[in-house]
């Protein structure tokens, strides 16, 4: 049998050249592989790539545009030295920890994709396969962290840590009570990396361009995927245009010559959650329904083929999570780790029945929050589920012919429930 914590620890070389061309019609853009220098504990330097791809058996490279001179469209590359996950230097290395394989690096790049819609106050995303597992604003650094964490704090285990603000001290005690992969903030205030380097793996990275993100929140780049015959689709990448009330349209359609409005308004908190949520959805692989609730997810459904069925799935992961972190506060133990010891008969019942009651009681703090869909729900029973769950408002993209339907499930709700359209799908694949 292979030796399966070696075959994780093994760092693969890769065969992949130092430079890479690709020729848009008379146009040429560079890519020049990324290395680094690291220090090793025994005093030498080695220099190394991307730790491995996906997987420890996949070779990857990391590559950065050294001439950002494509002009194709909407698309308009971050200047060359400027980039942000693949400008990359030994230097914003602050600790080196298990150096970055490609899923560390795919993971900070969809945390700076979302959180570059977060910018206006302080704000965290943990990220985990590429999704998003919590995200948060909060009055603090530290609490924006401690908010995301608390939402999802099973998933956040292993997780990458995307910070729009410089990590004091504070923050630094809550990140370093938990196992995390990486850290990643635009500056590291004095006595914060102390208390990271608690965690010897931890992989610490200053990307001081986070503090410039809404200046490229409009940039397009070039999108490619790979098929397995060796073909490539090319695309420019989505922009979120959803950025303001105004950009919100009202939940109005006509089905056989009658027209169908949601009778009430949205609150001003439900519009601030609209606009947090749409921004955490440009994230989030499709299909996806997350609910979001004073600036902070609740409950995020992921990559499902159906969209009733991912609004469930979202619902019950929220129990799931919300379960966790009540006997997490109670007992100081995960909620799993309970059931266990109540099937090993080490535990009362009645302690776990307890945290259930609460859990349904309140529904998994799923009332009051809004919920966000990334395209139109094609029947009613998508929205139905977060009804009654007690969702208070729900934006989605709207233009589905049973549009109407779920325009009456919102009027017919006890207390009726607000909706708005965004006029566009936020796909991600």
């Amino acid at each position: 049998m292979a030796d399966l914590k070696k075959m994780y620890t093994t760092i693969l070389g890769d065969h992949f050249p130092m430079e890479m061309k690709i020729s848009f019609g008379d146009q040429t853009l560079v890519y020049r592989k990324k290395t680094w220098k690291i220090a090793m504990d025994d005093g030498t330097v080695d220099e190394r790539g991307v730790r491995y791809g996906e997987n420890p058996d996949q070779e990857a490279a990391l590559y950065e545009l050294v001439n950002g001179n494509l002009v194709l469209g909407d698309c308009k590359f971050i200047d060359p030295g400027n980039g942000l996950v693949s400008g990359i230097t030994v230097e914003d290395m602050l600790q080196v920890g298990k150096h970055p394989g490609k899923i560390n690096l795919t993971d900070i790049d969809n945390g700076l994709n979302i959180i570059k819609y977060l910018m206006g106050k302080p704000a965290a995303v943990i990220l985990k396969h590429n999704n998003p597992c919590g995200a948060a604003y909060g009055e603090t650094l530290a609490q924006a962290y401690d908010r995301a964490n608390r939402a999802d704090r099973i998933a956040a285990f292993g997780g990458a840590i995307v910070l729009n603000r410089s990590c004091d001290k504070e923050t630094a005690e809550l990140l370093s009570k938990n196992y995390l992969e990486v850290v990643c903030a635009p500056e590291f205030e004095e006595g914060s990396l102390e208390i990271l380097s608690q965690r010897k793996n931890l992989r610490v990275i200053k990307m001081a361009k986070i503090e410039r993100l809404a200046d490229f929140e409009n940039y397009r780049f070039v999108d490619f995927k790979s098929l397995i015959d060796g073909g490539i689709i090319a695309q420019q990448s989505a922009v979120n245009s959803i950025r303001s009330v105004a950009d919100l349209k009202p939940a109005v359609t006509t089905s056989k010559g009658t027209e169908y409005k949601v009778e009430r308004e949205p609150t001003q908190r439900e519009i601030d959650d609209m606009l947090f949520g749409w921004a955490v959805e440009h994230g989030v692989t499709s299909n996806s329904v997350i609910y979001v609730k004073d600036g902070c997810t609740v409950g995020i459904g992921t990559g499902e083929q159906d969209r009733v069925g991912v609004a469930e799935i979202a619902v019950a992961k929220a129990y799931t999570k919300y379960a966790d972190i009540v006997c997490f506060d109670t007992y100081g133990i995960p909620y799993a780790d309970m059931v266990l010891e109540v099937e090993q008969g080490k535990r009362d019942k009645a302690d776990k029945e307890a945290i259930d009651a609460k859990t349904k009681k309140d529904k998994a703090g799923l009332p009051g929050s809004v919920m966000i869909s990334d395209a139109f729900f094609p029947y009613r029973d998508g929205a139905d589920v977060g009804i009654r769950q007690g969702v208070s408002a729900i934006l989605q993209a709207g233009g589905s012919m049973r549009d109407f339907e779920t325009v009456q499930a919102c009027n017919e709700a006890n207390p009726q429930v607000a909706m708005k359209f965004t006029g566009q799908r936020s796909f991600k694949h």
